[in-house]
């Protein structure tokens, strides 16, 4: 890791992703800082930071890296009768920062959302850059969500709850489904485990995933973030 290079919180500078180890997979940089405009470049390059509370910050470029193109989301038979009920109400950017503490809480060995990574993603939301998805259940109580950081045409999903069972899943599908009406390129998952590549996430090569990104990223979005995709009908012209 001493080989590493570290960022100066004077600039916004990153190395080249293709300079990541290959070992841990994809570590790029060490240090820097969490302002908004260093994490809005460092997205746009296909790097993302993750860390924990006892060590520096420490910025990612995995390769493969783990996608889901919003028209492949795959939906089970199980998860297809979940649907089917209709029974959760999904929104977009209604509770923001209840999502991001419920995706913290859930984590059982310790989380990477640590409090200064709270405090910036919400400062993203603030300025447009991160969004959540929420799902409601019909006594009005919030029981899953996603957040992420939204560039151009590319959405970066950072990290999903769930207090109801399945309720990740369905918010999945619906964000899934809403990125592709509104023309996204993908959604980046990061790292792939089970869960996202049962939900039709796969894994494609760190120099594909970027250059989808600088053919998408600067493209102008032109929506508000409201959900006009739900489960059983197609969003109105």
């Amino acid at each position: 890791m001493s080989a590493l290079p570290w960022l100066d919180t004077r600039s916004h500078w990153f190395p080249d992703p293709e300079t990541a180890l290959d070992e841990p997979d994809g570590l790029l940089a060490i240090g820097g800082d969490l302002h908004p405009e260093r994490l809005v470049q460092a997205y746009s390059w296909g790097i993302f930071p993750w860390f924990s509370d006892d060590q520096p910050i420490l910025w990612w470029s995995p390769n493969p890296r783990c996608v889901l193109f919003p028209s492949r989301v795959h939906i089970s038979r199980s998860l297809r009768r979940r649907l089917n009920r209709d029974d959760l109400r999904i929104t977009a950017d209604c509770a923001f920062e209840e999502v991001i503490r419920n995706c913290g809480a859930l984590r059982e060995e310790g989380t990477w959302i640590t409090g200064d990574m709270e405090a910036a993603y919400s400062h993203l939301h603030e300025l447009g850059h991160a969004h959540s998805f929420e799902a409601w259940n019909t006594e009005g109580d919030l029981v899953g969500g996603l957040y992420g950081v939204a560039i151009g045409r590319c959405f970066f999903g950072e990290s999903m709850f769930s207090r109801e069972r399945d309720a990740s899943k369905v918010v999945f599908v619906h964000v899934a489904r809403q990125l592709e009406s509104w023309g996204y390129a993908l959604m980046d998952c990061q790292v792939e485990n089970g869960h996202l590549m049962s939900l039709g996430a796969e894994r494609i090569s760190r120099r594909q995933f970027l250059t989808i990104l600088k053919q998408n990223v600067n493209r102008r979005a032109g929506h508000d973030w409201q959900m006009d995709w739900f489960w059983g009908r197609e969003p109105e012209a």
